[in-house]
């Protein structure tokens, strides 16, 4: 395992990849912003690679993008330059460093001094352009936009949006974190990119009206493709920032003599999840369908599945537990039911592959058994 120096540990990146590094078993020593000579000298002792997080992007003053970027940066490779092995080094620094302002080119002048140690050493050293990084621990109403709208969204609060149009580029932390956490691994490979991917783009309007959805899905229960690319990223970040009260959401639970029924999760275009219950003895269904298809697992209770072809009146019966997990699908054109056959109350799980339209229900009532 390598032994890791950070600088800006307690910063967005610093404490995702702090965290990540920990988790793979890497010994992380953590650099202050305030170190002086002697205290960076301890620091970097032992580190093999360095990861220059720590930096100044909101001063008060733009004296403190001389001092915070370029200042830090000076020192941190003038005490690494004092030891007996020269550690690789990583930098974060920032597409505005291609800009011609007082951040830009603060952040060119440490990119300049990191190449110079680097080649001087001879040692590795990444320099990491970043465009704008979201996930979760992103301080709200600083410098991320991101942040800055699952705060607000989350919590019922107004968003500014002063051009909906205005492009965005973007990259998760936690692909920023395992780019890093390769070169952890092997920290004198030099054939490591020092680039992150995938670049998302978007726009402010499109941003804040994928967060309203994300927030909105509590209500209407439709949540869409969060599962790859960036709306995983964006909803899990947008997930982060609620407040712990707002963890858990009630459901709406529909019940009659029969039992219970409650709707769950709706998708676009997967169709939607619910459970219901039912007392002993009690049959619910009785019903075909002509293109909808279901999914029921019993996941407590005993139940029987009737089904019955509406054409030739075939019948079939499958019986399930809880105790046996079993998937019974319905078929389109055979009239099917459930029956709880216990002693117990019985629960079971549905997925059906469209969200029921009231319109066109695509239900059509007939007895399993005439």
């Amino acid at each position: 395992m390598t032994i890791v120096a950070v600088t800006g540990a307690s910063g967005f990146i610093g404490r995702n990849l702090v965290l990540r590094l920990r988790e793979l078993n890497h010994t992380v020593v953590s650099i202050p912003h305030t170190a002086d000579s002697a205290a960076l000298g301890a620091a970097l002792a032992q580190a093999e690679v360095v990861f220059h997080l720590a930096g100044v992007n909101r001063p008060e003053t733009t004296d403190e993008f001389e001092t915070g970027n370029v200042g830090m940066t000076e020192r941190l490779v003038a005490a690494m330059r004092q030891l007996p092995s020269p550690p690789s080094v990583v930098y974060a620094s920032s597409i505005q460093a291609a800009a011609d302002n007082p951040y830009g080119r603060s952040k060119q002048a440490a990119e300049a001094s990191i190449a110079n140690y680097a080649q001087g050493a001879d040692v590795s050293s990444w320099i990491f352009r970043l465009p704008n990084v979201f996930g979760k621990w992103c301080r709200p109403n600083y410098n991320s936009v991101v942040a800055t709208f699952c705060h607000n969204v989350s919590r019922g609060l107004p968003l500014t949006i002063n051009d909906p149009a205005a492009a965005l580029k973007l990259v998760y932390i936690d692909d920023v974190v395992e780019q890093f956490a390769t070169i952890a691994a092997a920290p004198s490979d030099r054939s490591i990119s020092s680039d992150v991917s995938p670049v998302y783009e978007t726009t402010v309007g499109e941003l804040a009206k994928q967060l309203e959805q994300f927030r909105d899905s509590r209500i209407n229960l439709v949540t869409g493709a969060v599962g790859t690319g960036f709306l995983r990223a964006l909803h899990a970040t947008y997930v982060s920032y609620l407040d712990p009260a707002n963890f858990a959401y009630p459901l709406k639970a529909h019940t009659d003599p029969r039992g219970m029924f409650v709707e769950m999760l709706r998708t676009p275009d997967s169709g939607q999840f619910s459970f219901f219950t039912a007392h002993p003895g009690i049959t619910r269904g009785g019903h075909y369908h002509h293109s909808k298809t279901e999914k029921f697992l019993v996941v407590q209770g005993r139940a029987r599945f009737g089904f019955r072809n509406v054409l030739t009146d075939e019948v079939f019966t499958v019986e399930t537990s809880g105790e046996t997990p079993t998937v019974v699908e319905t078929v389109p054109g055979w009239s099917h039911d459930i029956t709880n056959i216990g002693d117990d109350m019985m629960l079971v799980m549905l997925w059906a592959n469209e969200l029921f339209d009231p319109q066109r229900p695509d239900t059509i009532a007939a007895k399993v058994l005439p």
